[in-house]
């Protein structure tokens, strides 16, 4: 495996590893808050924000690592270049 597929599995498995606790976070405090202790609404919403932010970023991630991960095999095909 080459530098490159390394570090775009790295780069895609972060983001999955980040859109799993975001979700995981989400599911949390949406359905069982009471679960979590003796929080004010502050820092519930303070959480919900937090995981939501991590969410979003996770999904751009992966969306931007799609885009450009066909750009990169697009070049490689005009290139002659097996992907990775």
């Amino acid at each position: 495996m080459s530098y490159k597929s390394h570090a775009l599995d790295y780069m895609k498995n972060k983001a999955l590893t980040d859109k799993s606790k975001a979700l995981a976070s989400l599911d949390l405090l949406l359905h069982d808050a009471v679960g979590i202790g003796d929080h004010s609404t502050g820092d519930l919403y303070k959480n919900l924000d937090e995981a939501l932010d991590i969410l979003v970023d996770a999904e751009d991630r992966l969306d931007a690592l799609e885009s450009l991960g066909q750009g990169l095999l697009d070049d490689n095909k005009e290139q002659g270049v097996p992907p990775f």
